[in-house]
């Protein structure tokens, strides 16, 4: 059997309000490397996610950010981060999510993110598009990168290393 898009929509929104809960109480944050962090947040939204999934399809694999892999058949597979942007969780910055997606035989066919410091829930299937709280995603009109804004994340895998951009120096003009 197969989960439907609202079944992930709605688990995610409940995750959501785990997170939600551990705003502004001791969130235990524990180092899992230098720039990796994980909070009792991260462990109650991902432990209600398995749980979850795990009472409506038993036989499903999950592979999961803190747990890592559970086994199941191998042609259902879910993929959970249950706080996407820890770092800046523990630091009470708001840019952070559940993220979850279901996949059939390899491919990924369901997918949700969810915002909940802005309720905002990003959802797509696959054939069927993408959404923001029910709503169609369109790829923007423009065509030249300097119209455009463009974001960058940081690599947290790279620190200590030649690629750090930490050392990273610029050119300096005379």
């Amino acid at each position: 059997m197969k989960p439907t898009l609202d079944y992930i929509r709605e688990i995610a929104r409940q995750a959501g309000e785990i997170i939600q809960s551990y705003v502004g109480v001791d969130l235990d944050v524990q180092h899992k490397s230098r720039t990796d962090l994980v909070t009792r947040a991260d462990h109650a939204s991902e432990d209600f996610l398995i749980d979850t999934i795990r009472k409506s399809f038993p036989d499903h694999g999950v592979n999961a950010e803190e747990l890592g892999r559970l086994d199941g058949a191998v042609d259902h597979q879910w993929y959970i981060d249950p706080l996407d942007g820890t770092l800046n969780f523990a630091h009470n910055v708001p840019f952070y999510a559940v993220s979850i997606a279901y996949a059939y035989q390899g491919q990924i066919e369901l997918g949700v993110v969810y915002d909940p410091a802005r309720e905002e829930l990003f959802s797509a299937e696959r054939g069927q598009g993408a959404f923001l709280n029910g709503k169609p995603l369109h790829v923007s009109a423009f065509t030249e990168l300097v119209d455009c804004m463009l974001v960058t994340g940081f690599p947290k895998d790279v620190w200590g290393t030649p690629q750090d951009e930490t050392s990273w120096t610029l050119p300096v003009e005379k």
